[in-house]
């Protein structure tokens, strides 16, 4: 079924065919008919499977810029866990903004900077992207108003939730109108998922995406049995001797992301961490420097994970082990997107070989171990 079939503003058509989008994701095709008619919706997709257009494209043709617009009403708020999600959401509200006849007035809003020029960029907005805090923190001073919510979007609830949001969250929905229209999305069905989902949703349509599983066939494994001690070296070594351009590396941990990037620089690879104490400004510009290709290696904690999308991303590097096989596939699927195959390198302390074994029998693949602390490192 074509875009143009789904019920959206022609204009929007128009720019999907402009872009050579031929055909709807799954999660597209169900949602955003749904979303249209006015539904409530659960959708259950992994990240990559194009979820955000999903409401992103059917909310800008549902909702109607009021003229000469002054107020602090929002008429669509989108909840996210991350700063960088939240950019990235607004980019691609933007994207499509520009194509109809009558732009609405968008806006991304969240901690790490300033208060005051985010409050004077909320007169006259429709859709504002927003983590919880900082939303609470603009409330609470008078900045933008709530009471006239048409459509709550929570995105990444899952990982919301597991981020200690709870408490935030059961404050902002209290605040909201009764009659609205409620979007959550989520990459699992936890139990706290299904616990927001019969606190928010009302008699929703429930989409659930199955995962592709042949995404995972894109990516080619490596594991490296490897000293704790020697991981640096090795990494070092696979960087420099392979020639790695747009390296991704995940730790554990925001001390050892710094440590990493400081003695990967410390041997003149160019390299940076990023994580949640970093100031927004250098979270930002590391993304952007990584993305263009004009820095060499990033290193994150999983916390970040869902805000750094690259669709040509070559290599991943599990320096440390994540604490759940869904973390570790998340990770790995940063890579071998958009039908491009990609490099998943993992290494593996002894300390880390049993949880190692049980990643591999969620992933149902076995992927075998090689001896680095036998290689001849340069």
């Amino acid at each position: 079924m074509p875009f143009s079939k789904l019920g959206l503003a022609l204009s929007l058509n128009q720019k999907l065919i402009d872009k050579k989008y031929s055909k709807p994701f799954p999660i597209q095709q169900q949602a955003i008919p749904a979303i249209i008619k006015g539904k409530d919706l659960l959708g259950i997709a992994q990240t990559g499977s194009g979820k955000t257009a999903s409401y992103v494209l059917p909310i800008l043709s549902i909702i109607k810029p009021e003229k000469d617009n002054k107020n602090r009403d929002v008429n669509a708020l989108i909840l996210v866990p991350t700063r960088e999600l939240a950019g990235q959401v607004q980019e691609v509200f933007k994207e499509f903004n520009f194509c109809l006849k009558s732009p609405l007035n968008i806006n991304a809003v969240f901690g790490g900077v300033s208060i005051n020029p985010q409050m004077k960029g909320l007169f006259g907005v429709n859709i504002l992207i927003a983590t919880p805090g900082r939303l609470l923190e603009l409330i609470r001073a008078n900045a933008l108003s709530l009471s006239k919510l048409k459509h709550l979007v929570i995105d990444e609830a899952d990982k919301m939730l597991n981020l200690g949001f709870k408490e935030e969250m059961d404050e902002i929905i209290k605040l909201l109108p009764e009659k609205r229209q409620n979007l959550l999305f989520s990459a699992t069905l936890s139990d706290k998922v299904k616990e927001i989902n019969q606190l928010v949703l009302n008699k929703p349509i429930i989409v659930k995406i199955k995962p592709r599983d042949e995404n995972l066939d894109l990516i080619k494994h490596e594991a490296y049995f490897i000293q704790d001690d020697n991981k640096g070296p090795l990494l070092r070594h696979l960087i420099v001797s392979e020639k790695m351009q747009q390296v991704l590396i995940f730790t554990s941990s925001k001390f050892k992301a710094d440590s990493v990037a400081a003695k990967l620089r410390k041997h003149e690879i160019q390299a940076t961490s990023i994580h949640g104490e970093k100031s927004q400004g250098s979270r930002t510009e590391s993304l952007r420097k990584f993305k263009d290709g004009s820095l060499r290696v990033l290193v994150a904690t999983d916390l970040l994970a869902r805000g750094i999308d690259i669709e040509f991303l070559p290599i991943v590097v599990n320096y440390e082990l994540p604490r759940s096989p869904k973390d570790f596939i998340h990770r790995i699927g940063r890579t071998g997107r958009a039908e491009n195959p990609g490099k998943a390198i993992t290494f593996v302390s002894e300390d880390e070989e049993h949880h190692f074994k049980i990643i591999q029998k969620k992933m149902d693949k076995v992927i075998k171990l090689i001896d680095g602390d036998r290689l001849e490192l340069i």
